[in-house]
């Protein structure tokens, strides 16, 4: 939607800022800082004002006003989105919805918790815990991001093969629509055939249809036990022939991770206070933990699994954790693979997905595909083997200038998602479209479900106020 947008004037911003008061409508730049800014810093924003509203009821008259006066808004969570879809780029107004971070109730009867969109991944877990319950959600960045913006991108992560994604999670959601209006769709129910599932239009949308005030969450039963194992596997192959060794012997595979041999090194060059998981190096490594409802048994089956993959041949070497202290080391390996490429230079980085079985053909196709295209680039495919998301990571070849290198990143990304097509895969599996792929989507997207995306945009959003130029 290519609709213009007025600059707030000096007035319509004071009577923004009237709807949260001066407090909370941030205008000075240093202070805006932090809102503006991305963790890989690829992206910087601009807006003339933050408003960080505290009740929904401020969120509807905030919209209401910007729909009135065509002025644009940009939702924002955590601000850990790695797509550009949480940042105004053209100044438009950020609405950080932070402050709405109110647990409304925990009901553990109904396996429900209801959180509204500023509470962080890692309190809607804690309260969850607190009831003898589980949010499933699983994160790296759970202390900083939120509920809001997890179903705004639909986020997944690494539990996902076991519990879903976060649309998985949802039974109903509180939205504020782009006329100021408020949709009250929270409900705990799991049978509910009234009509259309509206929610679901609105989760993945990334704040382009309405923003996500609060939403109804699925818990589950606790697990009473969880064991962890790393295993060194010679391919990709020998991987997913674990994996369906281990999810053939029990239904409890929560996670089931592959690393690349250069990741762990770079981890363990550059990550503080990591170990070698194994004695001896292999090509790749699987992470894997099984949960369960009963107390005693887990180890045992993981053991059999480990023993089993040996014997056929999969495994190389295994150690499970005989503590919680050494499965977080096991998981702490894993979770800094993102953050250490950094200092490999410069890194053009996918998160893509391909049918499960696919995943060792893409890895390969893939690897050969971008060496072809830059001769001494590395490589470093890692990720949710479990559920086919794989982070294709392509590093600069040692040496190379960094900037030259990412600019070809279009090129990186022409030769990686050809290969994704093949195996009919996605181009983007969980961190969304954002701005980053926006231009994208006319490639690889069925023109019919575009149309629709459009035609769904200019019925709930007829001016086009909300998070512009993201996603269409």
């Amino acid at each position: 939607m290519n609709i213009q947008h007025r600059q707030p004037s000096t007035d319509l911003l004071s009577r923004f800022a009237k709807i949260v008061g001066d407090k909370y409508a941030i205008t000075d730049p240093q202070a805006q800082l932090p809102y503006l800014t991305e963790m890989r810093d690829l992206y910087r924003g601009r807006t003339p004002m933050v408003l960080r509203p505290g009740s929904v009821e401020e969120v509807s008259r905030i919209v209401a006003l910007a729909n009135e006066a065509g002025t644009a808004i940009v939702p924002q969570g955590g601000n850990t989105g790695l797509v550009g879809g949480q940042l105004p780029f053209h100044d438009e107004i950020l609405l950080s919805l932070n402050r709405l971070d109110r647990i409304r109730e925990v009901d553990a009867a109904s396996n429900s918790i209801t959180c509204e969109a500023g509470v962080t991944l890692g309190r809607a877990r804690e309260a969850a815990a607190a009831v003898d319950r589980l949010y499933p959600q699983l994160l790296p960045s759970e202390g900083t991001c939120t509920i809001g913006g997890n179903l705004s991108t639909n986020a997944g992560g690494t539990a996902a093969l076991a519990y879903g994604i976060a649309r998985s999670h949802a039974l109903g959601i509180e939205v504020v629509l782009a006329d100021g209006r408020v949709l009250n769709n929270l409900n705990k129910l799991k049978k509910d055939n009234t009509g259309y599932d509206l929610k679901n239009l609105f989760i993945g949308a990334e704040g382009t249809l309405g923003i996500i005030t609060a939403a109804v969450l699925r818990l589950v039963p606790r697990p009473r036990a969880i064991e962890t194992a790393v295993a060194g596997v010679a391919s990709p192959q020998a991987a997913l022939e674990l994996l369906m060794l281990a999810q053939n012997r029990t239904t409890g595979v929560t996670s089931f991770e592959i690393m690349t041999r250069a990741g762990i090194e770079a981890v363990l060059r550059y990550g503080a206070n990591c170990r070698d998981p194994l004695s001896e190096p292999h090509p790749w490594y699987v992470l894997i933990e099984l949960s369960s409802q009963a107390s005693t048994g887990l180890r045992e089956v993981l053991e059999e699994i480990l023993a089993e993959g040996h014997a056929q041949g999969l495994i190389a070497d295994a150690t499970v954790a005989d503590s919680l202290e050494q499965a977080k080391a096991f998981w702490r390996v894993r979770e800094l693979f993102g953050e250490v490429q950094r200092h490999l230079g410069g890194s053009i980085k996918h998160d893509v997905s391909v049918p499960v079985a696919a995943v060792p053909a893409f890895i390969a196709e893939a690897n050969a595909a971008v060496t072809e295209l830059i001769p001494g680039v590395r490589p470093l495919p890692f990720g949710h083997l479990g559920d086919g998301n794989i982070h294709y990571n392509v590093n600069q070849p040692e040496g190379a200038d960094k900037a030259a290198f990412l600019a070809r990143w279009d090129d990186v990304n022409a030769v990686v998602f050809a290969v994704v097509s093949k195996f009919g895969g996605s181009i983007s599996a969980e961190h969304g479209v954002g701005i980053m792929k926006r231009d994208l989507l006319p490639r690889v997207k069925d023109p019919v479900a575009l149309d629709l995306m459009r035609t769904l945009k200019r019925t709930l959003d007829p001016k086009g106020i909300l998070n512009p130029g993201k996603v269409l």
